[in-house]
């Protein structure tokens, strides 16, 4: 599910602007997950800062996060947002370490490096410029999965204390402070009633599959079993993302792509590697 957010986006972008994709989609996830949460018991946080955390909590994993997705993948490739993502757990490491819940080894320092080679050789710096076709965009999905990353390292304690639902209830109804009123004024800018079936269908299927769906199920898995099972779910994404990129979007499968993908993965693997009984 997670793993189709750039291709039903992809679709969407077709007639709607990026703004617009990520207040609808951040609307009908707290629409959901506020409704799921009082189904399932109180929307209540025991303190009034706690409030104030998930607010925080919100502009990093709802705001910025889906602005910069949604924008940057509409300056990039399907392949590339898919591939980028994958670096969330090496910048939730390294924001970890600088916030004092992480240290960092020579192993992850090596992992970050090879990583970071292989986002290098993927954007090409020595072409980049404003104009080049997909540079920009891929900028905007790495600031993406910092921004998340940031939110991964700083909200850890308060989303173990309230648990998943709870917690990303509130941050969805955060984020749809900002995000909604941002996407409905970007809808000015285009005539609704032009919009196609196809876009419409998209636009909906980008809010019931990678969003409410995809974080009710991954909320329903963290209840049965390890955070680490789940987590290392993530690594599937970016291969749907790009296997779905290239066989229904018809993307160019380069061969660069192959190089960037192996150091991206070994690099993120010796990040998040752990020693037995670690």
């Amino acid at each position: 599910m997670f793993g189709s957010a750039p291709i039903l986006g992809k679709f969407a972008l077709e007639a709607f602007p990026s703004f617009a994709i990520v207040g609808f989609r951040v609307g009908g996830g707290a629409l959901a997950f506020f409704i799921l949460q009082r189904l399932t018991g109180s929307l209540a946080l025991e303190k009034r800062q706690h409030y104030y955390y998930f607010a925080l909590f919100a502009v990093f994993g709802i705001v910025l996060n889906q602005l910069f997705f949604f924008h940057g993948l509409s300056l990039t490739t399907a392949t590339n947002t898919s591939l980028l993502a994958v670096l969330i757990p090496v910048f939730a490491i390294i924001v970890s370490t600088m916030v004092g819940n992480d240290v960092l080894t020579w192993k992850k320092v090596i992992g970050i490096l090879i990583a970071g080679c292989g986002v290098i050789y993927l954007i090409d710096p020595t072409k980049a410029s404003f104009s080049s076709t997909t540079t920009q965009g891929d900028i905007l999905v790495l600031m993406n999965s910092l921004s998340y990353a940031i939110y991964l390292a700083i909200s850890k304690k308060l989303i173990t204390r309230y648990g998943s639902l709870k917690s990303i209830a509130w941050l969805f109804l955060f984020g749809s402070i900002a995000n909604v009123p941002i996407g409905l004024y970007s809808l000015s800018s285009i005539d609704l009633a032009e919009v196609s079936l196809r876009a419409w269908v998209a636009l909906a299927a980008v809010v019931i599959f990678p969003t409410i769906l995809a974080y009710y199920w991954n909320t329903w898995a963290l209840a049965r079993v390890q955070p680490s099972v789940v987590a290392v779910y993530i690594y599937l994404q970016p291969l749907i993302g790009a296997f779905l990129a290239i066989t229904v979007l018809g993307e160019d499968w380069q061969p660069k792509i192959f190089v960037a993908m192996a150091l991206i993965f070994l690099g993120v693997f010796l990040v998040t590697r752990r020693r037995a009984g670690t």
